[in-house]
């Protein structure tokens, strides 16, 4: 059966981005704001991710910024896209999202990452010298935690309080064929951060597919597609807003990261030729435009991946516009 924009879930991953002239505090009073509009135009869940030592991302303490979410909305999903287990010990991590399920109960969601989310100096001085260790034991720590959050630890010397019990649902995220292969093997679902890690996304979901065995927690596979979306009434004004991702991701080859910046009149005066060619590898997943435009994109992008479901983030300086952006997608996913 032919898979449609209007009857697939859709969802927000937020980077909780920090733009230039505003500080973390701003970003938490906006995230929000667009947590609320996202509840009431539809949205599924709402994730938000754990990244260190990067002045533009403010979701370090992410389970923290998750129960400020979750806080101030009331039916939508809110949890990680992701929690970098390698940085925490599972224990940690089941008390923390027991804690957030047992105040927000049926709408925390967590998804783990096998990467530290940040540079090697900083995953230094996170875990110290265990980060390699971390990183290699990513499944057994998954199966750790798995167990902590299962009634049947009761039988444990070591309890998650809260947490046990709750079997609060996990997936695993990735960008890579290995953590294709461990969701499928898990029974787990499975979100892939096409945003900006694209060219595996093909391979790994098939494999995932091809390879997935039922568990207690997903009778089949279930794969959600985080992309760029940036939308606008005209596709002359989304090329232009999408101008500020381009420069973020100029900062994230060059080494050189900076906040949020104010869109630019034309691309040419953010890339030159061969950092574009750079940044388009990273941006394949990226759809600009307006509703129309979109609109046939978009569905294209769901026949191509037949995708579960599809998780926008939107790097757009403007809140309004963002929320816009937001508002156009929904409307999308709506059949409006």
């Amino acid at each position: 059966m032919k898979k449609l924009l209007n009857n697939t879930p859709y969802s927000v991953l937020d980077l909780a981005t920090v733009i230039e002239g505003k500080t973390p505090a701003y970003t938490f009073k906006t995230s929000l704001d667009l947590a609320q509009h996202a509840e009431k135009w539809g949205y599924t869940r709402y994730w938000l991710a754990e990244h260190h030592n990067m002045p533009s991302v403010a979701s370090s303490a992410t389970a923290v910024v998750i129960g400020h979410i979750a806080g101030g909305t009331k039916t939508i999903r809110v949890g990680s896209g992701g929690i970098m287990l390698p940085n925490h010990s599972p224990l940690i991590i089941a008390e923390q999202f027991g804690t957030l399920a047992s105040l927000f109960p049926d709408r925390i969601d967590l998804g783990l990452g096998r990467a530290p989310g940040t540079d090697q100096l900083t995953a230094m001085a996170i875990r110290g010298e265990q980060r390699m260790i971390a990183a290699q034991n990513f499944p057994q720590d998954v199966l750790k935690l798995q167990a902590y959050l299962s009634a049947d630890n009761s039988r444990s010397s070591v309890r998650a309080i809260p947490g046990e019990g709750l079997d609060i649902p996990i997936w695993i995220l990735g960008s890579s064929t290995d953590s294709a292969r461990l969701a499928a093997a898990l029974g787990l679902p499975y979100a892939f951060a096409s945003h900006f890690a694209p060219a595996q996304f093909l391979t790994a979901i098939k494999l995932y597919r091809d390879n997935f065995k039922p568990s207690d927690y997903l009778d089949k596979p279930y794969v959600i597609s985080c992309i760029n979306v940036v939308a606008a009434d005209t596709d002359a004004e989304a090329q232009k807003l999408v101008t500020s991702l381009y420069r973020m991701f100029k900062g994230v080859i060059s080494g050189k990261r900076e906040l949020l910046q104010p869109p630019a009149a034309r691309l040419e005066d953010v890339l030159n030729d061969y950092e574009e060619e750079q940044v388009n590898q990273m941006l394949a997943c990226t759809f600009v435009g307006s509703k129309e435009t979109l609109k046939t994109e978009l569905q294209d992008f769901l026949d191509q991946t037949q995708v579960d479901e599809i998780m926008v983030t939107a790097h757009i300086y403007d809140h309004p516009a963002k929320l816009r952006s937001y508002e156009i997608v929904a409307e999308l996913f709506k059949g409006i």
